[in-house]
């Protein structure tokens, strides 16, 4: 069966056989032992273990499972399938572990189409290809993605690293990109505890080269993370973990439980038929 997937090496179609990829010129790559392949050229490895590690993934992973994101989610799949056709073809560039990818190939396989997730981190990727056996999962950087050109009928980018250029670049003209932000207010009782001056995250209206706005939708969910390992969690998964000061670290290691507001942005694109 053809795959969504390219060779990275020579950019030619890729089939998938029982256990693994090839391409005409005879380049393979094998399965792993989770279902998932490894597209990242030799060359552009620029660690041992790029991405999150695996504490990271394992914290998302349980974060995620308690469902204190699910509006973000369920909204993603009615914009998801909103904004496509019969027989898509997704792809969920920086699909971490497939929380939300899982939910959107539903969507995909339900209108006949098809779905593949790339992200950087293996440790993330294992979990993906094991929480979505109907997609194809690939370690992949999204600023160098194993996919076609103009292959693709919808993008979605959550909470991930922005490659515009390699997405519109994969975009079928009149396809769809969803890109999920921070709210001005998102995490911000989790901030008060972490700085003392805690701020707001800036909004800003995103222009992209070949991309045509199409609006934004605005999600808002509030919870109680009930016990210091779910707070540890959310805090692990955030980049306020590597940038925050011991004392507010500290504050919040103390907590039992913790109310949070989230807060994200839901930015909708379509591309254009040509580009500049």
């Amino acid at each position: 069966m053809e795959s969504l997937f390219v060779c990275p090496n020579c950019g030619r179609p890729l089939e998938r056989e029982a256990n693994g990829y090839a391409c005409p010129a005879g380049h393979r790559f094998d399965l792993a032992r989770e279902g998932y392949v490894n597209l990242l050229p030799a060359n552009f490895q620029h660690s041992k273990a790029p991405g999150d590690d695996k504490e990271m993934a394992r914290a998302r992973t349980r974060f995620l499972d308690g469902g204190w994101y699910s509006p973000l989610r369920e909204r993603l799949c009615r914009l998801l399938d909103l904004h496509t056709g019969s027989a898509p073809a997704l792809l969920d560039a920086g699909c971490g572990e497939g929380w939300y990818t899982a939910a959107l190939a539903r969507v995909v396989s339900g209108k006949g189409g098809r779905t593949a997730g790339v992200d950087l981190s293996r440790p993330s990727v294992k979990k993906a290809a094991r929480r979505c056996p109907e997609a194809e999962i690939a370690v992949a950087s999204v600023y160098r993605l194993p996919v076609a050109d103009t292959s693709m009928d919808a993008v979605v980018n959550c909470f991930s690293p922005l490659a515009a250029g390699e997405f519109r670049r994969v975009i079928r003209p009149g396809g769809c990109f969803l890109y999920v932000v921070p709210g001005p207010r998102h995490l911000w009782e989790l901030k008060q505890v972490l700085y003392d001056r805690p701020y707001e995250n800036p909004v800003k209206e995103e222009v992209y080269p070949g991309f045509r706005a199409l609006g934004s939708e605005a999600v808002e969910t509030s919870f109680l993370l009930p016990g210091p390992q779910s707070i540890r969690d959310l805090f692990r998964m955030t980049p306020y973990y590597w940038k925050t000061p011991k004392a507010g670290a500290e504050r919040l290691a103390a907590l039992d439980t913790l109310s949070v507001t989230a807060q994200f942005r839901i930015l909708c694109f379509r591309r254009e038929e040509s580009t500049p």
